[in-house]
């Protein structure tokens, strides 16, 4: 297993050091390399997790600093996501694009038309699970909070490269792993499938992962500074995010405190 993704999976307490023995080689690197195998085009990054009438702090900060780095390699970022994610993303200059609740196959199909996108990634996104329902780690449905992006992938998948990042078993890309989730983490899994799954103990740091692998292998300067991420999250809560584990308005990610972030980012930027 490569540094990198040693590094992302440190503090693991929901079963993703248990996912990770069935995880084959650097997957972290094998997305990034799917990524710059791609045209420069547009990349669709999907992200926003409800919760407690918010949307959580862990998946904006990955997707932003993930869409910034494709905006230097060349590539047309577009965020795809819902309402309660509305600003974060126009504040570093990223589109937006905000799927209605009411969104079903013919306005994912439209979408997909309009924008020809190259490449779909979703980080820390809520997918169907195998009793058709829309899940927290909880088990509490959250499908009238959730808009289908899912659909997006499952039109994508077998036409259009797809990469999922997670970190409990709920999220689109989880569907690669289903059966594990299901018998080793006893979760009702996201049976939607991606090309290729990348798996951390938060998804934000999946996210960084993939950044780093694309500094490395293109030698460009794409990888964020904590001091950016520190930011970007403290600007995501004021204009209303919660940590998804505490429920609150705090400025911090799945329960970590933000050193625990600046571990594995200054680390990341040590391996790379």
């Amino acid at each position: 297993m490569g540094k990198i993704e040693d590094i992302v999976l440190r503090h693991s307490a929901r079963g993703m050091d248990i996912l990770r023995t069935k995880m084959k080689g650097e997957y972290a690197k094998a997305a990034a390399e799917m990524i710059l195998s791609w045209e420069k085009g547009t990349v669709f990054l999907a992200t926003g997790f409800f919760v407690a009438g918010f949307a959580e702090t862990d998946g904006p900060a990955g997707t932003i600093f993930l869409a910034l780095a494709l905006k230097k390699l060349g590539y047309n970022p577009v965020v795809i996501t819902d309402s309660y994610t509305k600003g974060f993303f126009e504040c570093r200059d990223i589109e937006a694009v905000y799927m209605p609740f009411d969104g079903d196959e013919d306005w994912c199909r439209g979408l997909l038309k309009k924008y020809q996108p190259v490449g779909l990634i979703s980080i820390e996104r809520c997918g169907k699970n195998s009793n058709n329902d829309y899940a927290n780690m909880r088990g509490v449905s959250i499908a009238d909070r959730t808009a289908k992006i899912d659909i997006l992938f499952e039109l994508a998948y077998g036409h259009i490269p797809t990469i999922g990042v997670g970190d409990g078993g709920n999220e689109i890309g989880m569907g690669n792993v289903a059966s594990i989730v299901s018998e080793k983490l006893s979760l009702v899994p996201c049976v939607v499938k991606t090309d290729l799954l990348v798996i951390a103990t938060v998804s934000n740091w999946g996210a960084y992962a993939i950044t780093a692998y694309l500094e490395k292998l293109s030698g460009r300067h794409v990888l964020m500074k904590f001091a950016d991420v520190y930011e970007y999250i403290r600007q995501t809560v004021s204009i209303g995010s919660v940590d998804g584990v505490r429920k609150e308005r705090t400025v911090s990610v799945d329960g970590f405190e933000m050193n625990v972030e600046e571990e594995i980012i200054n680390s990341l930027r040590e391996a790379v």
